[in-house]
């Protein structure tokens, strides 16, 4: 690359920021997503911004969403960087199934299903689950918890 051509580098360095934003919204289901649950129009509801999850085939989505809920459904957006290929997401409850209580590497997490596209997870830490039930109120699809898997003891004491 010519090193006196600032310009070259910038674009490719846009281009290349834009192609890996793609091919993260198509690998890890959000476009997949939006086929079916596309916001038109804006979002009214309790949003929480700088939040994680993570879908398909471990695709995280690290401090860079927003998810909002209000008594009609889910909401999702990603920070204005990242947005390429990632338009804004609503989900009507009637839509989502969840598991909560699965445990993590080093966490607990709750799983989001979505009828649409069964084969694209959300998963998301207990807090924000918290705060999206409060908001959801009545609407709130229900949950199923875990399977549970009791602890192996590796001999010895117990």
């Amino acid at each position: 690359m010519d090193f006196n051509r600032p310009e070259l580098f910038f674009a490719a360095f846009v281009g290349l920021w834009l192609g890996i934003s793609l091919l993260v919204s198509r690998l890890g289901g959000w476009a997949t997503l939006a086929t079916f649950y596309r916001l038109s129009g804006s979002f009214n509801g309790d949003c929480w911004r700088f939040q994680s999850g993570e879908f398909r085939w471990k695709m995280g989505y690290n401090n860079c969403l927003a998810v909002g809920a209000n008594p009609t459904g889910l909401y999702l957006s990603v920070f204005f960087l990242f947005r390429f290929g990632h338009p804004d997401l609503f989900i009507p409850w009637a839509d989502i199934s969840v598991i909560s209580g699965k445990k993590g590497f080093l966490s607990i997490y709750a799983e989001f299903r979505f009828r649409q596209a069964s084969e694209i997870p959300l998963r998301i830490n207990e807090r924000l689950l918290q705060r999206i039930m409060e908001s959801a109120g009545s609407s709130w699809p229900g949950e199923r918890k875990s399977e549970t898997i009791p602890a192996i003891s590796k001999g010895g004491n117990q």
